[in-house]
Formats: C-alpha cells, structure tokens, sequence
C-alpha cells in the first residue's frame, strides 16, 4: 500500500487509520515522509480498495510484493476505520464527482460482483464485495452518512421488520 495525503491533517489521521489497521510500516512512513503541498502533481486513477495503491494490475492489489500466492494478512477493520480511510484517500475527488457519478461507479462494481457470482472464482467474488463496499462507502462520505451510526440506529435494536435479533419476518416480505 502506498498512500499520499493531501495535507498535514489528512497526513495524521491517515497514519492513525493505518495503525487502526495494523499496517504500522506504511503508518511510519506516512509521518515520515515530507509535509504534503499543495504543489503535489495529481495522482491518476483510482483504486478503491484498502490494498490497492497505484498499482494497476489486480492480482497485485491482494498481496505484498503483488505476488499472488502470497496471501495479505488480514486484519478486522471496523466500519469506522473503513470509511476514514476511504475519506482520507478519496473524499476530494469523490466531493467533486458527487452522488450522481459515484453512485454510477456503484453500479459498475455492482455488475462486477454480479458476475463474479455467478463465474468467478473466490477471489473474484472478495475483490468484487470489497470493491462495492468502498464504493458504497464513497457515497455514505459525499452523503455525509456515519455508517457505523446508520447501521447502529437500524440494526442495533435487530431486525427492523419483527424486532428479534433472529428475524422471524415472514419469508415472502422484507427483510
């Protein structure tokens, strides 16, 4: 992983985020690399996942070295450390592409998984699920939506439909 952020700010809490994660090499050197500036020429692209990068071919986004057979530890991130991470890489030009053209990026990555469903490997089918929720996550960041609060304030009482932590809705309706 190789992130850049925007300014001092973003720098810190990016290096919080990634010590959140347990990615405490790539937190070092974010606070040790030079002061951000505004002079910075744009990075081209976008990858939205957390091991992404600049890298482009995807088998190397999912590993370290990009070697494929080499597994990415894995690590439990919360909601939250998530869609920080996401605002901290991407909230920019997520603010200027706005609801509209990122919710079309959605949908692409929502076909993605479709069809990583119904041919792809496993693999596939976790690059697809992780790629629709960054996307997801951008629109909750340009909506200016806590997930974690949203899905507390839904969720955390149980199932909104009967109320039960086990729904018993019946199985013709929602959810």
């Amino acid at each position: 992983m190789h992130l850049e952020p925007e300014d001092a700010d973003t720098q810190l809490a990016l290096a919080k985020t990634l010590l959140a994660l347990g990615q405490k090499d790539e937190a070092r050197r974010v606070l040790n690399s030079p002061q951000p500036s505004q002079s910075r020429p744009a990075q081209s692209g976008r990858c939205p996942g957390i091991a992404g990068g600049n890298r482009t071919d995807r088998e190397s986004r999912y590993s370290p070295g990009g070697n494929p057979t080499e597994p990415a530890p894995t690590t439990a991130v919360s909601l939250a450390d998530f869609q920080q991470l996401i605002r901290n890489m991407y909230f920019r030009k997520d603010a200027e592409r706005g609801i509209d053209g990122t919710f079309m990026w959605l949908m692409e990555e929502v076909g993605e998984l479709a069809a990583a469903l119904r041919d792809g490997t496993p693999q596939d089918k976790s690059e697809e699920f992780a790629d629709v929720l960054a996307w997801l996550t951008t629109i909750a960041n340009v909506a200016g939506v806590d997930l974690s609060q949203a899905i507390h304030q839904k969720y955390g009482s149980g199932c909104p439909g009967c109320g039960q932590f086990v729904c018993t809705c019946p199985d013709a309706g929602k959810p």
